[in-house]
């Protein structure tokens, strides 16, 4: 491993990013107008090796922001009641700051300018959290708002399957389907998968460095 990259870790593999897997639950399929339920991320760290692994989960329930859409379709394909009494969900706002404070400063301890969302089918995740924080006016949002890394077409590229289970299976990983369609778990089990093909892909193509730093 070059010595530049144990010197400069995360932020030497990812171009001054620092990825954090994001998962989220929601009401429907458009973010503009769908309550957005469930959010979690997991924060990828790495070795003294070199290699990546899933660090620190934040994950919480979220109360549907007023007016919200609430399909009913999708609530019942996750399983969710978003008024049970004992869901313990936080205001938008709040559920989002609950996941971006650390997030913030895990970016800062990795020397890293931003975090990038990693998500199986990054688009879907990405397309909430910015349409939350818009609708919050969050001004500290640490995800960079547009790039992301989809862990759905890296599983084509690795094992050549694209859906979740299907992946997880390809690359050997336990997937509990009964625990599926929680923001935590899938987020959690998708890191795993983040972490599973980057450090085979490193192992056998060797680690890509590079000291620039992000422009956008």
């Amino acid at each position: 491993m070059p010595d530049s990259m144990v010197k400069q870790g995360i932020a030497a593999r990812f171009r001054g990013f620092l990825p954090v897997v994001v998962d989220v639950e929601t009401a429907g399929f458009n973010p503009q107008t769908d309550a957005l339920l469930e959010i979690a991320a997991v924060i990828i760290q790495m070795d003294e090796k070199g290699r990546l692994y899933p660090d620190t989960a934040h994950s919480t329930h979220v109360q549907p922001f007023a007016g919200a859409n609430l399909e009913q379709s999708a609530l019942d394909f996750i399983g969710v009641d978003p008024y049970h009494p004992l869901r313990a969900a936080r205001l938008e706002r709040d559920a989002l700051g609950h996941v971006f404070k650390p997030v913030r400063a895990k970016v800062k301890e990795a020397g890293c300018t931003r975090a990038i969302l990693v998500g199986h089918n990054a688009f879907f995740d990405l397309g909430f959290v910015n349409a939350a924080v818009e609708r919050t006016g969050i001004k500290r949002n640490p995800f960079h708002s547009f790039s992301s890394f989809d862990t759905a077409t890296l599983a084509g590229l690795a094992y050549g399957q694209t859906v979740l289970a299907r992946a997880m299976q390809a690359a050997n990983i336990n997937w509990d389907e009964s625990k599926a369609h929680s923001a935590l778990y899938d987020a959690q089990r998708t890191a795993e998968l983040f972490c599973t093909i980057i450090n085979t892909w490193d192992e056998k193509c060797g680690c890509p460095v590079s000291s620039q730093a992000p422009s956008a």
